[in-house]
């Protein structure tokens, strides 16, 4: 059995330590955290192109019994077509500026679709017309899936955040992840909130 001589002794148990410590000081907190929130914007982009995805079949059924509402399916289209327009990275994400740019096309949106949802009610073939309660329902559900990715993504982003301002993170941050910003939080304005409502 060969035994360690006292310096090596010392220098294995100071290494075991020095991991020990790393390992529970909250150095992978901050790219974990950072990580955590791009992945759950991506939710939130992902939702928003599923809800953009459905507009134009909405909008060739409702064409086609409420044609004469030509104002409102214009602006339907034009504002999906501003919303799909304006993408933000997971690298945009400290730029409040660009966030808010992308709620405000976003809440846009609602609003036109809102709009065109409330022309269903002047259109009784149009409301039974089964690819329109189809697409009623998907709508539906894709707000809902919207409305889950946003809180998930608030707060992954208090998260990551916080871990930013507060020991020991802060000292992480001043000093190995010098690049680490706080991300621009998403708070949606009240269109954006209240889903267009489907009435059946």
């Amino acid at each position: 059995m060969t035994t360690l001589s006292l310096p090596r002794a010392r220098a294995v148990v100071l290494m075991s330590l020095i991991g020990l410590l790393l390992s529970a000081c909250g150095y992978n907190t901050i790219p974990t955290l950072e990580e955590q929130a791009k992945a759950k914007w991506a939710d939130v982009q992902n939702n928003y192109q599923r809800r953009a995805d459905l507009i134009p079949n909405l909008v060739a059924t409702v064409q086609g019994y409420a044609n004469q509402e030509k104002d409102v399916l214009t602006s339907v289209v034009e504002a999906r077509a501003k919303a799909t327009q304006i993408t933000v990275s997971a690298d945009d994400l400290s730029d409040p500026a660009k966030i808010k740019a992308f709620q405000d096309a976003q809440g846009q949106l609602s609003g036109a679709l809102g709009r065109l949802i409330a022309v269903s009610e002047n259109y009784p073939d149009l409301k039974s017309n089964q690819n329109f309660l189809a697409l009623q329902s998907q709508l539906e559900g894709t707000e809902n899936r919207i409305a889950v990715a946003r809180r998930d993504y608030i707060e992954a982003v208090r998260a990551y955040n916080t871990a930013l301002r507060t020991f020991p993170g802060v000292l992480w941050a001043n000093t190995v992840f010098r690049g680490s910003k706080p991300m621009a939080e998403f708070t949606a304005d009240d269109a954006a909130q209240t889903p267009p409502a489907v009435k059946f």
